[in-house]
């Protein structure tokens, strides 16, 4: 497997895949061709330092799995960084393959790399398999996370 980061040309796959379940297929709009609006937010994604959008290829060069990292500098923890894992999807065809715990562990180190102190990740409370998976890579519940939805 490779990860690269994502180009302008990735981003049809990356929103198929992000589109590819029950919660992403109510609020994704995956048409051809594709919102003017995902292109915008990749260039605001691909020009912030401290975000990463990434795939994973096959050997065949063939986007296998998406996910984003974000690092968050701040004044706690004496002025760490908080790594952020978000967007974490493998696709449909490579499931169940270990590719969701290669990722994590390359996150894992890339984490380290860049000198953060956490990794961190939200999911959906109705993703009941991705939870048990979390847990099972060493996550644990360890906050309440609330949203406010703006729109």
């Amino acid at each position: 497997m490779k990860y690269r980061k994502a180009t302008t040309n990735d981003v049809f796959t990356i929103v198929e895949m992000i589109a590819d379940d029950s919660l992403g297929r109510k609020r994704e709009n995956l048409t051809i061709p594709l919102a003017r609006s995902y292109y915008d937010a990749f260039e605001r994604i691909d020009s912030d330092p401290n975000q990463e959008l990434m795939v994973v290829e096959n050997g065949d060069g063939q986007i296998i799995a998406v996910f984003q990292m974000t690092f968050i500098p701040y004044l706690t923890y004496q002025g760490g960084i908080r790594a952020q894992i978000e967007g974490v999807r493998v696709h449909k065809k490579h499931r169940g393959l270990g590719i969701g715990k290669a990722i994590f562990q390359w996150a894992i180190q890339r984490a380290k790399e860049r000198k953060a102190h956490l990794l961190q990740l939200t999911t959906d409370k109705k993703r009941p398999d991705a939870i048990r998976f979390y847990e099972s890579l060493g996550f644990k519940a360890t906050h309440q996370g609330m949203k406010m939805h703006l729109n």
